[in-house]
């Protein structure tokens, strides 16, 4: 209580707040990559402006999970998966950890192969080059000693590249804003049942929302730096990518949409922005998506290495040997998948992200569970209004896993 008296009584600069960004993009940077972009330029393409209600629920929910994963950050000892082992039982702990893994190994594909291609639309060559190249350089990063910090500046200047490419595509694109406006109104095409899933699963990303209680521990935030890390980072870090899809919607919709036309490989989502910029528009395109993908394999190798090796009680630093080394084989499975086939079909991703929805109730419940522990979480323990909106989520989420296995089966 005195470190939040006193942090009150002390404002901070705008240079210090800024100071503050990095967890929360970091998440962000996870959840918008590859697999982002293919289901909203799916959706996009295949139902016009009608998905957009499902990105602005998607994000307002995860505003509210990664809000509670901040202040279990905050308040847990060592990590939130080792207080999840002594609350809950270490067995708990262990199938999050590997739950999560799981994930950035499904994950590790497409962010592989989607960096590569990015980098071929720009400078040519072969994009499984590519691919070897940033796989690479990502590994490269993680032998750095404090890899956290370098890891999130460089995802924080990613996502702000991201963010003007897609800004700009959007009106290069000149669409029928009032219908992208008549999309905010939630309706459910027919058919569209997976792709909303996998929307969800991409969109409202629980896993990353979980990793974010990592990025905060890393950087020692305390409860005196809570109200400024919700403004300046954990708020306009989760819009930022909900945002970005939103665009990719109305741009797909614009261009792909017109015709009726759909993009069943990657290669034909570089096609995109090409019938209204030519050259400069495929330019946009291939920044926005070597950004994203090249973003997201570096998130997400070091969130899968950093929440195994924890549930595993080899270390919960992202600087661990053990994480590097986990890190290090996610990024060999993305790597060695995307060699062996170097075509990866869209609907497989869209496919794959929908599956991270039969994981995801379980990392929300332990997130919201573990966010109302009063012994652990003291002043920052959820609020009645934030239980609401937790469970909101939590129940969005189990109902959509029930609706995917009925869709599979």
């Amino acid at each position: 209580m005195k470190s939040i008296v006193d942090a009150h009584r002390t404002r901070r600069t705008f240079w210090q707040q800024l100071a503050l960004i990095g967890p929360a993009f970091v998440a962000g940077a996870w959840q918008f990559g590859p697999g982002n972009l293919t289901t909203a330029v799916q959706a996009g393409s295949g139902y016009q402006y009608g998905l957009i209600w499902v990105i602005v629920v998607s994000t307002i929910l995860m505003i509210f999970l990664t809000d509670m994963s901040v202040r279990l950050g905050i308040r847990s000892p060592l990590s939130l998966i080792s207080s999840i082992k002594e609350h809950l039982g270490a067995w708990v702990g262990v199938l999050a950890g590997i739950g999560v893994f799981l994930i950035t190994l499904c994950f590790s594909v497409g962010n592989a192969v989607g960096s590569g291609l990015g980098l071929s639309m720009l400078f040519g060559g072969s994009p499984v080059m590519w691919t070897v190249i940033c796989t690479v350089a990502v590994a490269a990063l993680l032998l750095l000693r404090n890899v956290y910090r370098v890891i999130e500046k460089v995802l924080v200047a990613i996502v702000a590249l991201m963010a003007i490419a897609f800004v700009a595509s959007a009106f290069i694109s000149n669409p029928d804003w009032a219908a992208a406006g008549a999309g905010l109104l939630p309706a459910v095409p027919d058919g569209s049942w997976l792709l909303i899933i996998a929307l969800v699963g991409t969109n409202f990303s629980i896993n990353a929302a979980f990793y974010t209680s990592y990025g905060t521990k890393e950087r020692g935030r305390t409860e005196g730096d809570y109200r400024d890390v919700t403004v300046v980072d954990t708020i306009p870090g989760i819009i930022a990518p909900g945002v970005m899809t939103a665009l990719v919607i109305v741009v797909a919709a614009a261009v792909l949409g017109r015709t009726g036309e759909t993009a069943p490989t990657i290669v034909a989502l570089a096609g995109v922005f090409e019938p209204l910029a030519g050259p400069v528009g495929s330019t946009v395109f291939a920044l926005g998506f070597f950004g994203a993908a090249f973003s997201s394999m570096i998130a997400n190798a070091t969130a899968g290495g950093t929440m195994l090796s924890d549930a595993i009680g080899r270390g919960a630093s992202s600087s661990s040997r053990s994480a590097k080394i986990i890190s290090g084989s996610i990024l060999a499975f993305g790597v060695l998948v995307a060699v062996i086939f170097p075509s990866s079909p869209i609907q497989l991703i869209v496919i794959a992200q929908a599956l991270t929805m039969f994981v995801a109730p379980v990392l929300a419940a332990l997130i919201v569970i573990m966010a109302n522990r009063t012994a652990l979480m003291g002043a920052l323990r959820n609020t009645w209004w934030q239980n609401v909106f937790g469970v909101l989520g939590l129940v969005a989420v189990a109902a959509l896993s029930v609706r995917l296995f009925l869709t599979l089966t």
